[in-house]
């Protein structure tokens, strides 16, 4: 019996060393798929978690005031598609008025291919009398749903075109604002001069303090200005809530009684007044240091000299990004391409395209 034990006694230890490994690895195993399992349920729990603003990295939007604007926005969305690199497919939010909604449908083009919604903002009856009214309600309407989407939105006027990648439309952790100059003075003031009547009611009426104010050079005109906002491009970030101010602080103005009165006396004041409104926004609401200028590579005022004048041509397109052609295609100048400087493919998209929107 001894002799047959020591016999399966190598059989048996052998066999234990086996249970032993295999033990082991299913231990391992069932180890491997549990901290697997762990780790996927960690994601799941951090993707639930995730805010909803890395949803989309930019919402591009505009208001549309009329059936021009809405082509001149089609063809804003097109240039997008075609050169704005890797923003080329973000959603772009078209409002307008409910009487343009109902023929969005007989538009000539295909808005899904090119990521549009057209989305419905009546401006309230007591703006008729001004120009531009629905465009602060109409942002504040994009701001609110926006703001659980995106961390950027990119706020755009209907004349705007895409030449290049918009690279710099992305805001760092800090930074709630970019934006441009106004293009020259206008309605505006130098930094160096006193305000005037129509200034100072609408720096007591949004309670502007003079601490916010800082120099500004114009994009056309090279004018050192106190602080005017360039309506035409934000960058901003949606939960600052500057969007919803700037609709508050333009019924204010609207609401006041020196204020509706030169308007009627000068009609410039009258144009830019929501302009005006979106400047006192900003300086109240965000500070400087919230706050980037973009180069002039943006909002590039083609032809600007020519339509309105200007310190100097703007009559190249080398390096450009975005343009603001401010109904210059609508009845462009005869041999406008031949002037034009820049990438030919660029010029000739630019003629293909636009001069014949209308």
């Amino acid at each position: 019996m001894k002799k047959k034990m020591r016999l399966f006694r190598p059989l048996l230890l052998a066999l234990f060393c086996l249970m032993m490994i295999e033990s082991r690895f299913t231990h391992g195993e069932t180890m491997r798929y549990s901290n697997e399992n762990q780790k996927k349920r960690n994601d799941a729990e951090k993707d639930a978690a995730e805010p909803l603003s890395r949803q989309y990295r930019v919402i591009f939007a505009a208001y549309a005031e009329n059936s021009s604007d809405v082509r001149w926005l089609l063809h804003c969305a097109e240039s997008r598609r075609h050169f704005a690199g890797s923003f080329n497919d973000c959603p772009f939010w078209i409002y307008l008025p409910d009487s343009l909604l109902s023929g969005t449908d007989k538009l000539p083009t295909t808005e899904t291919a090119m990521n549009i919604e057209f989305i419905e903002c009546t401006a309230p009856e007591k703006t008729a009398d001004y120009f531009f009214g629905g465009k602060p309600y109409a942002a504040a309407k994009c701001e609110t749903r926006a703001k659980d989407l995106t961390n950027v939105v990119v706020w755009l006027d209907p004349d705007t075109i895409f030449l290049d990648e918009p690279a710099d439309f992305v805001l760092p952790e800090k930074i709630c604002l970019k934006y441009r100059p106004v293009m020259h003075k206008n309605i505006g003031l130098l930094f160096s001069d006193s305000l005037d009547q129509y200034w100072s009611r609408v720096y007591e009426l949004l309670s502007v303090p003079e601490s916010t104010l800082f120099p500004m050079t114009t994009a056309a005109g090279g004018e050192i200005i106190r602080p005017y906002f360039n309506a035409g491009l934000l960058v901003l970030n949606p939960r600052c809530g500057l969007l919803a101010k700037w609709a508050d602080y333009f019924d204010t103005l609207i609401g006041d009684s020196l204020i509706a009165n030169l308007c009627r006396q000068d009609k410039r004041k009258n144009i830019f007044l929501f302009q005006v409104a979106l400047t006192a926004d900003i300086l109240n609401s965000i500070g400087r240091d919230k706050m980037e200028e973009l180069s002039d590579r943006y909002n590039y005022p083609i032809f600007f000299n020519i339509m309105f004048g200007a310190s100097k041509p703007f009559d190249s397109i080398d390096s450009v990004i975005t343009i603001r052609h401010e109904g210059f295609f609508s009845k462009p100048f005869p041999d406008w391409d031949q002037k034009l400087k820049g990438a030919p493919e660029k010029i000739l998209w630019l003629k293909t395209n636009l001069c014949t929107a209308e």
